[in-house]
């Protein structure tokens, strides 16, 4: 038997012996808990990710709330950001945590545009089953005086077809969030908040 033959098989014995040793714990899923401001800070791809959200929505927040617009504590109603990328992205989220911290730090107050059907069945449950006294009174809902909108956008650019043993791409988002008032209908404050973020993958792995 040659040489080469049993380097081979001698390699293939110890890692037979390293994968039964391990219980094949190579083959297995691993699921842990990470810290989300470590884990915010890696990145696994150029797409839409939490840290996104995180940071995005921080970002228009800090602008937002030193802001002439909150300067009273209005009253706002969201009503949504624009998708206007290639992705599935829950921009819902991104007015959620915008919203959320406006609230607990007391800067402006919501009307709960989401639930207005359950409020008028609520009402209407009341007014047929409930005691004038506990009733809630029809028609003493607050109003909005502003309106809270934007659109998020994506632009993407590929590394050109040349000879490589590499792909690279360039991402780039932008975030505007618009607070109209909804008096005059002009915008009272605006802001664009962005990333770009790039990747390198091989063209030949796995």
């Amino acid at each position: 038997m040659s040489q080469t033959s049993t380097t081979v098989k001698l390699s293939l014995v110890m890692l037979s012996a390293i994968t039964i040793g391990s219980g094949c714990s190579v083959f297995r899923a691993s699921v842990q808990n990470e810290n989300v401001n470590t884990a915010a800070a890696k990145p696994l791809d150029t797409g839409y990710d939490f840290a996104d959200l995180r940071n995005l929505a921080e970002a228009v927040n800090v602008e937002l709330m030193s802001s002439a617009v909150l300067d009273k504590k209005p009253i706002l109603v969201v009503m949504g950001i624009e998708n206007r990328t290639d992705e599935h992205v829950d921009t819902k989220a991104i007015t959620d945590t915008i919203r959320t911290k406006l609230i607990n730090d007391g800067k402006a107050s919501f009307i709960n545009e989401s639930r207005r059907d359950a409020l008028m069945k609520e009402q209407g449950y009341q007014l047929v089953n409930c005691t004038p006294e506990t009733q809630t009174l029809i028609g003493k809902q607050l109003g909005a005086r502003y309106m809270l909108t934007g659109s998020l956008v994506k632009i993407k650019k590929d590394t050109p077809k040349q000879l490589s043993l590499s792909k690279k791409e360039q991402v780039y988002l932008q975030l505007t969030v618009e607070v109209t008032d909804l008096q005059t209908g002009l915008i009272a404050w605006t802001t664009q908040k962005e990333r770009v973020r790039g990747a390198s993958k091989p063209i030949l792995g796995w």
